[in-house]
């Protein structure tokens, strides 16, 4: 099944890491470590080989690929030997990536990215194409009439207002051309009730939102554990400390908001009260691409007993996300293949704010994964064949 992967923020390091690892994994010079897709519970027929994914993607930068992945190199987050042994296939790559469409009104760019989507799927011979947001996270959208439902949508997009943030506008864009869409990042993304209603119509899935990769994942995980001994978690307060292109980006207030707000439901969902504390994140610019979180606990036991639990989290954020972007790519476009509609809210494995999910523990996330992809390889569907 040959399948497309569009990369909105295609030039970015987890976009860029994605890219490298799959070409990586096609020609034989690393194994799929990190890639969950490629566990015995989920492996099959109906995922799309590493050989059948073709890239390309849109950027507001104009770096080439090699460039950033050079960079990436000299930061110790992917290895040298991969991009000197990669040129003719990441030169492939780097003519099918576009600039980001620019100037004119919303409707007018969303036609050109419904043209690049279209022309990519037909130069290639593509099955499919899945378009996968791993853009900058966007402050929360601003409230708007054109929100509502599809015609209203349309009208205003033709208009000279900004209706849609660029997450929610690729999102679009994707469902108009026909294809499936997951957000990788916090921002708005398909989450208006205007863009669930066309999808609806159009019978495409998508997934998201916010890769869990990190803090998260750990919090995912130990939260549950709290609530099944029925302690009593009285404060968890987290610091996140990062650099790179989404540290920068997250400098911005409104933006590491909406970071915020994302990462910090799990808690509430999962132990039915939000405790004292949050989760502040900083940039540094010095870490580069690579992270540091620190998480306090404290709990009470057995008769109001106090204690306390401290972890810290080092890691490759785009190390830790790229495989992730793969695996939501090839379960997807096996979605889209076997009929799917609508939120894909099987895939909460993947998602800190996770569309539709009933749970955040990552153990009862992963039992509904493994029935999903099994269903998928014996060929089944939730829904109606389009």
């Amino acid at each position: 099944m040959r399948t497309g992967v569009w990369l909105v923020g295609a030039r970015g390091s987890v976009a860029t890491t994605s890219i490298v690892g799959a070409l990586a994994l096609r020609s034989g010079l690393t194994g799929p470590t990190g890639c969950v897709t490629e566990l015995p519970d989920l492996r099959g027929p109906a995922l799309p080989a590493f050989t059948d994914l073709v890239f390309g993607g849109h950027d507001v930068v104009t770096t080439p690929l090699t460039k950033r992945a050079e960079a990436l190199a000299t930061a110790g987050v992917l290895p040298g030997r991969l991009v000197t042994a990669l040129p003719d296939e990441l030169a492939a790559v780097e003519d099918e990536l576009r600039p980001a469409p620019a100037g004119g009104s919303q409707a007018e760019r969303a036609a050109a990215v419904v043209r690049d989507l279209t022309d990519f799927r037909r130069r290639h011979g593509l099955d499919r194409v899945v378009v996968v947001n791993v853009s900058a996270t966007e402050p929360a959208a601003r409230p708007h009439p054109g929100h509502a439902d599809p015609g209203a949508l349309a009208a205003a997009l033709a208009g000279g207002d900004e209706v849609l943030p660029p997450s929610s506008l690729y999102a679009y864009a994707a469902v108009r051309a026909g294809c499936p869409y997951v957000d990788f990042t916090p921002s708005t993304g398909l989450r208006l009730p205007a863009l669930a209603a066309l999808a609806a119509e159009c019978g495409i899935p998508y997934a998201g939102h916010d890769g869990k990769t990190g803090e998260t994942l750990v919090k995912s995980v130990l939260a549950p554990m709290f609530a099944m001994r029925h302690l009593a978690v009285r404060s968890w307060s987290g610091v996140n400390l990062l650099g790179g292109g989404d540290g920068a980006t997250l400098a911005d207030p409104a933006a590491n908001a909406a970071k915020v707000e994302s990462k910090q439901r799990v808690l509430g969902e999962t132990l039915g009260h939000v405790p004292q504390g949050g989760t502040r994140i900083e940039y540094v610019e010095a870490l580069g691409d690579f992270k540091t979180a620190w998480d306090l606990v404290t709990f009470a036991g057995f008769l109001g007993t106090g204690m306390r639990m401290e972890f810290t989290w080092h890691g490759c954020d785009s190390a830790l996300a790229a495989p992730l972007v793969l695996d939501l790519a090839r379960l997807t476009a096996a979605a889209h293949a076997a009929g799917h509609t609508g939120p894909l809210t099987d895939l909460a494995f993947f998602f800190k704010d996770p569309l539709g999910a009933s749970t955040h523990s990552l153990a009862e996330q992963w039992t509904r994964l493994c029935g999903f992809t099994r269903r998928l390889h014996a060929g089944g569907t939730d829904a109606a064949p389009r």
